[in-house]
């Protein structure tokens, strides 16, 4: 299966997904979304791990992070990834790849598109189905948005407020639960594949800045632009021809870019 190559850029926001092995089921139960949001912390403490927002659901994650020195994304994404995979395998004396081997990563430019992408995690278990409000699943960003816990928490609210526009976190909590009841409103449930597709999302000016840092990497990549947002695309043929839905992961130990 053709896969892109991945260029992290510091101080970049990236959109990640990481599926499960041939798309089953393997975080069905809390624990195990637990478990893998115990490693995120721990990837946190040990490497300086910036996450933005994301969302644990029964087969993959999304991750939105900002680039905070080379390696961090890559080697607390290796953390996260293989800790909780082996503490499931020995759990279940089970053999096998728990996930697919590689994660995809989605440059996100910021200020409106960052915002989006925010409130695109925020709506997963949604358009799955699951729930009728990200406020009811437990192993989400949204919820530690409007109620940090004391201890353990991932997301810094001051800092992705900050990185927001935003003055206080207060008021981007207020503004935040508005984007999420506006996009309910307008039944934006639908799955749009550019966010975890795509190399990069943002302005056309945006995705040309990423397709030049990717230089050769790049070159037969295309700008399509839909209702204002630009993406700069895969080849036709990566990822939706095997994975379907939300597209595959790509390789820790690669240099470059990606749901």
């Amino acid at each position: 299966m053709p896969r892109a190559n991945r260029h992290f850029l510091p101080g970049q926001f990236w959109h990640l997904t990481h599926r499960c092995h041939e798309r089953s089921f393997l975080f069905r139960f809390a624990r195990d979304r637990r478990a893998y949001r115990r490693w995120l912390f721990e990837a946190k403490k040990r490497f300086g791990l910036c996450v933005l927002n994301y969302v644990v659901t029964s087969n993959h994650v999304h991750l939105l992070v900002q680039d905070s020195g080379e390696g961090v994304i890559a080697q607390s994404m290796q953390l996260a990834a293989g800790r909780t995979a082996q503490e499931y395998n020995q759990r279940k004396r089970r053999q096998g790849a728990y996930w697919e081997d590689r994660y995809h990563a989605t440059a996100i430019e910021g200020d409106e598109h960052l915002h989006r992408c925010i409130v695109y995690i925020d709506l997963n278990m949604v358009r799955a189905g699951v729930v009728r409000h990200p406020a009811a699943w437990t192993n989400g960003g949204y919820r530690e948005i409007q109620h940090p816990p004391r201890r353990y928490a991932l997301i810094d609210l001051d800092d992705l407020s900050a990185l927001c526009g935003f003055a206080s976190a207060g008021a981007f909590q207020q503004t935040h639960r508005q984007w999420v009841e506006e996009a309910l409103m307008r039944n934006e449930r639908q799955r749009d594949e550019r966010w975890s597709e795509a190399i990069a999302v943002g302005s056309y000016a945006f995705a040309e800045k990423i397709k030049h840092e990717l230089a050769l990497k790049a070159r037969h990549r295309n700008i399509d632009a839909v209702d204002g947002t630009c993406a700069l695309r895969e080849p036709a043929n990566a990822y939706t021809a095997i994975l379907g839905g939300e597209s595959s992961a790509l390789k820790t130990e690669n240099a470059g870019f990606w749901v």
